[in-house]
This record gives C-alpha cells, sequence and structure tokens, in this order.
C-alpha cells in the first residue's frame, strides 16, 4: 500500500495529565503529520520530520489548520438500542421493559440485525469514534452481523451477545448453555479475525442465574485475555432487586466477585453507587468503572463521582462512554461536556486536557489497547480524527478570542458535535460517511 501523509496539527497524549498546564502529559506540533502505511502510523510529529523519512511516491493530504487525533474510543455503547435513543421513560428499569426489550426482540432477524449495523457503523464513524465495546444483542445473529459489519470497514471493535436467561421477555432469553455455546462460536468465528475482539457479556445480574453466572465464570476461566462486559450498581433500585436474587452475597459487587469476573479487563458500566468495600475490590482487581455521563443523567440514575474515585488510596481505573441508547448523543465530545457538568455539581474540576486524554489514550488504557489504539505513536493503528473548532457559525466567533490549545479544546468540548468532525480514518483510510 502506499505510504499516505496526513498533515496537520496534532495532538496526542503521553500520560494522563495532572492540570491544566501540564504540557509534559501531551505532544502538540503546530504544523505536524502522520505517515501511514499499511493501517499502521510508521512516523509522526512535524510536518518536516515526517516528510524526509517518506518515499518520494507518498500521498499527501493537508489537513491544515485542523487539529488531528487518534481516534475517539468509546467503552459501553448497545448496539441494538440505536431506535431506543430518545425515549421517555422515569427510570432505569423502567425504561429498560418499555422500550429496550421489545426492541431488542428484533434482532433475531439477520436483516434488521444488519440494516442497524451499517446505521452504527456510519454514525460513529461520522462522530470520529473508531473503536467502541458495545452489547449486542442475546440473539448471535445481532453479534453476528455486527462483526460482519466490522470486518467491512476495518475497525478495532470489541462485542459480544448478552447472556440472559431470567426477568426479560422469553424472546430476549437465552440458557446457561447456549449462552455458553454461542458465546464460543462467536469467539471462535470472529476474535482475531480482522481486528475484532469478542467480549464475555453477561447483561447484569438481575438477568443472570446463578447458573448462567456459573457459564459465565467457565468462559472466563478457558479465555482469560478476552474482554468482560456488564452493569454494576447504575440505579438504587436495580441494586435492591439484584441484591434480593443474591442474598447470599454482600453486596453487588460481590455477585461478580462470587463468579470470578473481575480482574483488568473486566469493565463494569456505570459503577455510581459503590461502596467502600466495593470501590476497594475494584481497585484491588484492576476492574474498570465505565462512567456513562449523558445516559446516567437522562435516566436520573446518579452523579459518578469520576475525580473522588480516581484520587482515593486505592483509586479505580476509570473509562468514559455514551451508552448508547440509554445514553442521548452518539459525540463522545457531548459526553465528556457532561461529564464536566457532573464535576462541576459535585464540586470537583474536569479540565479539557483530561477530557480529551479519557477519549482516546485513557480509554484505549482501560481496554489495555495501549500498544494499538489510542496515540500516534509509530507502530500503532492508524485510526485517526481530523476536528474543526470553527465548525459552526457559533464556534467560529468563539474562535476568534481563543489563544491556547485547552481553549480550543474546551470550546470543541462545550459547542461541538459531529459537525466538528473533518474526517475520520480507520487505520489510515478515510472512512466519514
Amino acid at each position: 500500500m502506499t505510504e499516505t501523509i496526513i498533515r496537520g496539527r496534532l495532538l496526542s497524549f503521553k500520560t494522563a495529565p495532572q492540570h491544566i498546564t501540564d504540557t509534559d502529559s501531551y505532544l502538540y506540533e503546530s504544523d505536524g503529520a502522520v505517515l501511514v502505511e499499511n493501517g499502521l502510523i510508521i512516523a509522526s510529529g512535524t510536518y518536516a520530520d515526517v516528510k524526509a523519512q517518506a518515499s518520494e511516491t507518498a500521498l499527501e493530504v493537508d489537513h491544515r489548520p485542523h487539529l488531528i487525533m487518534p481516534g475517539f474510543i468509546d467503552c459501553h455503547v448497545h448496539f441494538p438500542q440505536m431506535q431506543v435513543i430518545g425515549s421517555y421513560a422515569a427510570n432505569l428499569l423502567e425504561w429498560l421493559n418499555t422500550y429496550t426489550f421489545p426492541e431488542e426482540c428484533r434482532f433475531v432477524e439477520t436483516a434488521h440485525a444488519q440494516r442497524i449495523a451499517t446505521h452504527f457503523f456510519d454514525e460513529f464513524l461520522r462522530q470520529g469514534t473508531t473503536t467502541a465495546v458495545a452489547y449486542c444483542s442475546v440473539h448471535k445473529t445481532s453479534a453476528d452481523a455486527f462483526f460482519a459489519e466490522s470486518t467491512r470497514r476495518g475497525t478495532r471493535m470489541i462485542a459480544g451477545k448478552v447472556m440472559m436467561d431470567r426477568n426479560a421477555p422469553q424472546g430476549l432469553l437465552d440458557t446457561p448453555q447456549s449462552g455458553y455455546d454461542e458465546t464460543r462460536e462467536l469467539i471462535e468465528s470472529w476474535h482475531g479475525r480482522g481486528r475484532n475482539m469478542v467480549a464475555i457479556t453477561p447483561r447484569f445480574a438481575i438477568t443472570s442465574t446463578p447458573e448462567q453466572m456459573e457459564r459465565t465464570q467457565a468462559l472466563a476461566y478457558e479465555f482469560p485475555d478476552l474482554h468482560i462486559q456488564t452493569h454494576l450498581s447504575e440505579n438504587r433500585e436495580e441494586i435492591d432487586f439484584t441484591a434480593s436474587l443474591y442474598p447470599e452475597s454482600i453486596d453487588y459487587t460481590d455477585i461478580y466477585a462470587r463468579y470470578g469476573l473481575l480482574g483488568k479487563k473486566t469493565l463494569f458500566g456505570h459503577a455510581i453507587h459503590l461502596s467502600e468495600r466495593e470501590a476497594d475490590a475494584l481497585s484491588e482487581s484492576g476492574s474498570v468503572a465505565v462512567h456513562c455521563p449523558t445516559s446516567n443523567l437522562f435516566l436520573g440514575s446518579g452523579l459518578f463521582p469520576l475525580k473522588a474515585i480516581q484520587r482515593r488510596e486505592k483509586p479505580v481505573r476509570v473509562a468514559v462512554a455514551t451508552d448508547i441508547g440509554g445514553g442521548t448523543s452518539y459525540s463522545m465530545l457531548r459526553t465528556m461536556d457532561e461529564a464536566y457538568k457532573i464535576q462541576q455539581l459535585l464540586g470537583e474540576r474536569l479540565n479539557p486536557l483530561e477530557s480529551f486524554y479519557h477519549m482516546t489514550l485513557g480509554n484505549a488504557k482501560a481496554l489495555s489497547l495501549a500498544d494499538k489504539i489510542g496515540t500516534l505513536e509509530p507502530g500503532t493503528e492508524a485510526d485517526l480524527v481530523v476536528l474543526d473548532a470553527c465548525a459552526t457559525p457559533a464556534m467560529a466567533l468563539k474562535m476568534e478570542a481563543v489563544t491556547t490549545l485547552t481553549e480550543e479544546l474546551f470550546l470543541m468540548q462545550t459547542l461541538g458535535d459531529d459537525r466538528v468532525v473533518v474526517e475520520t480514518y480507520v487505520a489510515g483510510v478515510a472512512s466519514k460517511p
């Protein structure tokens, strides 16, 4: 494949920013470039240095004055919920039973799953999101459709069919054995094919019997390198219901611990209402709490203590996510804008460097994939997003008064959406619909 030089201003994080003036935490080049070949970043840095390393036949794409960053990463989404987004309900359990479960029943149909998969990838790439961690429906057909579309697009995606054998409509139930068998079949068919990764996906303790949790544990032991994704402590009513189903457990987190499901590749969606004991358990196991701000606000679930949970004596690893369709925006920019507001309500500050770190390298580290995505380092996969802080008239007017990089980032976070995204590159190929 021909080399491509992608030119513009570069921003990539090296480590988590400690404060708003922490210039050591990131790389910024006012006239930079990324050299791409065969889907990988060959070089990045100043335009002059990158140009010198490229062959004479290299193609050149000039995105100046726009900002080039690693593609955004979304650590918790629900693929079958694209037509559930924006549904009016009082709380999580009402929303699931009234809208979500009936919609997910439709994904038994291959044609429907394939149609929504096309829309899913179109929408996420339009938003600059190049990697997502997705829940499919209980039907293997939904996961097959998702991974087939991911293979066609060349994206690095993590997904799994949900395992759920109780407390849902009949059309959404598997069995402990069929959930195990179909997950194994997905692993054999899709894991490592292209850039696909299969996740073991018990929906949450409410929808899995102890017998199914045991089969989930078996999968975790047989495939220790796979991600595990589920939900934890999103809503007070949910927590109470869960406790009634597992009375022998100390708390919600203890349920998953009893089945060996805590660990460095376990992603717990929401995790808002954790006790100190539970936060310690997540910290000690290296498990990840995935913050879903627009969903938490929309469903009235609670305010996730992002800053507080990170500065504990035993800090908890954190990721951020849209949680489509409980979440109300596909945009990671909009997501971090709401995350900022939640911290404001809690008397905390979330600066724009931290927000953009979370969307890129932070989420890559949470997924244990920082050697592959989330940076502009040579040897990593060439998933990139090109951003325009003057994308709307209001933003262009504000940019007249912007004098620093952090002000520009905060503007894009506060007023930006898919219109900010000029181009999305997947493995070095321009892929925005």
